[in-house]
């Protein structure tokens, strides 16, 4: 499936703007980290895409969320590599993150949230005026973004990323991806 199917196959079930900005949002960060890692980018960047095709669908029963998910990429003949991740990106599955793949995205998932969170108060409010420095304050302000999940991101450590140098990846794939992320 080529990008621009997996972004039409993602908004026939995921309608809500701001979540498909997410997924964007995601998707730029994954493939920059598979950039880093030596990984295929179009493989790790297609899971950030991907992510939350199922969120619409399990509002109501977040329990269900990724794993309806990996069901439908599964079924649409995505890797099992992405269906993994997908799976496991959410905790509340009771599949814990185990390939780089899949710890990438858990980390990735609440960063964009963060980085957005941090350019909406930022005084110039434009992602091209955040620097890392910015992100690094904010994520020491425990009430700031509090749905960001700190020990989340702090999992990039088991990356072999220090919070600092996630946080820079992060924010320079997103960046790139200013004007899709209306950011």
């Amino acid at each position: 499936m080529t990008r621009e199917e997996a972004l039409a196959f993602l908004q026939k079930y995921l309608t809500h703007r701001n979540l498909i900005k997410h997924s964007l949002a995601c998707e730029a960060i994954m493939g920059r980290l598979a950039q880093v890692f030596g990984e295929d980018r179009t493989e790790w960047a297609m899971a950030g895409l991907l992510h939350d095709i199922d969120y619409e669908l399990t509002k109501g029963e977040p329990k269900k969320h990724g794993l309806l998910g990996a069901q439908l990429l599964k079924e649409a003949g995505f890797s099992e590599a992405i269906v993994l991740a997908v799976r496991a990106h959410n905790e509340m599955t009771g599949y814990q993150p185990e390939g780089r793949m899949e710890k990438a995205l858990w980390t990735v998932d609440p960063t964009s949230g963060f980085i957005v969170a941090c350019v909406l108060v930022h005084p110039q409010r434009s992602i091209r005026d955040v620097d890392v420095a910015f992100l690094l304050s904010r994520f020491r302000e425990k009430s700031f973004a509090r749905g960001a999940k700190r020990e989340q991101i702090l999992s990039c450590e088991a990356l072999g990323l220090s919070l600092e140098e996630f946080l820079s990846i992060a924010l320079e794939a997103m960046q790139e991806q200013a004007e899709a992320l209306e950011l």
